[in-house]
């Protein structure tokens, strides 16, 4: 490393942040006074100021000072296919002309379901969303309203939207602080266990009253804390035995993993699963599907007159299902998912070379088209991630490390959530190259 101490080199990178992102910076200083700590996404918060985006392509984006920046947001994992697929804008801009919101029902809605249904193994009915957190919201109401019990089961670490449910226990500590804004009551339903523990579920079910389990199928985080090999496995079987729901979230996964999602990959079909960002190509738009029998309680006829009631002005959008189907059409070939994994490996193998020549004690790691970077291994088996658990692999470190991390990386031309992203079908070798090149320069910087 250079003979100048950590300290100083960051604080020379964060001047030159300044004056490379000068009109982003004038931005923040109008945002600060319209938002809560001047962002409208709690991820997209940055020290010094985050940067402010003009336009996208492909896997590139450029921002209001000019900046051309390879890309490893991808919409929040929403863009599979890479911001504005020719395919997706062409379908958007003919439904715009046609109609916005004509209350009613339409053909799109109709074949984007028809897709989800031929896609994904666990879908027999659909039912479209806005949002990922108002699908895992109907999803769990769903199941209590099937089983006639109470009580959710996730797993700390696990996200699954902001609402009341299941907003506690998704980051550091883990000792069931009441979450701000929720009831003690409201919580008192929830109950957090430790990842990959078959034997706490056992336990749990049999105090009685659980309606449902729900998970991310990767682990929590989309994979930051991966779960036990062969727990899907177990945990489809206790829950099949006790008649308790299995929900898998594959907001992020389904989809990007392959063409019918993590379950697909896995082999393991869940009762319910909630689909979002790439199911509606980067446009807002989100839904639950599985078994017939519980997404039936939708009906407005049910056999048993058990009836969950649900609305929404912008379920089944035009707009979202125009792209929306335009999306699936292309993701079901198995090309997209394919080509987007294969450049995450080559990334992440790529990183493990940087680290590994620098003497950096970093691990990264990840499935799919998914990338993270444990800071400080600490003893913690590289081969064995899932004994950590998420107090460890999502303890908080130097706090100002992630936003050195994030600006060394903007000033070398790529825009990273921190220290996990998403990798997009339209991320090129040479994309991965130079990507790896500021990653190297970065870190010389800023350790």
């Amino acid at each position: 490393m250079a003979s100048t101490t950590a300290a100083e080199r960051r604080t020379e990178l964060l001047e030159q942040y300044r004056g490379r992102f000068a009109m982003s910076k004038k931005l923040y200083r109008r945002a600060v006074n319209a938002f809560p700590a001047g962002v409208t996404h709690v991820r997209r918060y940055l020290k010094p100021f985050p940067i402010y985006v003009d336009r996208a392509q492909g896997a590139r984006k450029w921002d209001v000072d000019g900046n051309e920046l390879i890309d490893y947001w991808c919409g929040h994992g929403a863009l599979l296919l890479g911001h504005c697929h020719p395919r997706l804008v062409e379908a958007v801009r003919e439904q715009v002309g046609r109609s916005t919101h004509p209350g009613a029902c339409h053909e799109l809605e109709v074949r984007w379901a028809e897709l989800v249904i031929d896609m994904v193994p666990c879908a027999e009915r659909v039912r479209f969303t806005s949002s990922g957190t108002e699908a895992t919201h109907m999803a769990l109401r769903l199941a209590r309203a099937f089983t006639g019990r109470n009580k959710v089961v996730k797993f700390a670490g696990h996200f699954h939207g902001w609402h009341n449910v299941v907003a506690m226990s998704v980051d550091p500590p883990y000792d069931g602080v009441l979450v701000p804004g929720i009831p003690a009551e409201t919580m008192g339903d929830t109950v957090v266990l430790p990842p990959s523990d078959t034997a706490a579920l056992e336990a749990q079910i049999a105090e009685g009253d659980v309606a449902c389990v729900i998970l991310e199928p990767t682990g929590g985080a989309y994979g930051h804390v991966p779960l036990k090999p062969g727990f899907l496995a177990e945990l489809r079987e206790v829950t099949k035995r006790h008649g308790v729901v299995l929900v898998f979230d594959e907001i992020i996964t389904g989809f990007r993993c392959a063409p019918g999602g993590a379950q697909e990959v896995f082999g393991v079909t869940p009762d319910l699963t909630t689909l979002g960002k790439v199911l509606a190509g980067g446009v807002p738009g989100a839904c639950v599907t599985g078994r017939a029998e519980i997404m039936d309680l939708l009906s407005n006829e049910t056999e048993t007159g058990r009836r969950f009631s649900h609305a929404g002005t912008y379920n089944a959008n035009p707009l979202s299902a125009a792209a929306g189907v335009a999306a699936l059409e292309l993701v079901k070939t198995g090309e997209p998912s394919r080509q987007a994994n294969e450049a995450a490996a080559a990334l992440r193998d790529g990183m493990r070379e940087v680290v590994t020549r620098l003497g950096v004690d970093w691990l990264p790691f990840g499935d799919f088209s998914f990338y993270h970077l444990l800071t400080d291994l600490d003893g913690i088996k590289p081969d064995r991630l899932w004994e950590a658990g998420p107090g460890v692999l999502k303890r908080k470190g130097d706090p100002d490390l992630p936003h050195a991390f994030r600006c060394g990386m903007l000033l070398h031309g790529v825009d990273v959530p921190g220290f996990r992203g998403w990798v997009s079908a339209m991320h090129a070798r040479e994309d991965v190259e130079k990507t790896l090149d500021a990653f190297e320069k970065t870190l010389r910087i800023i350790l």
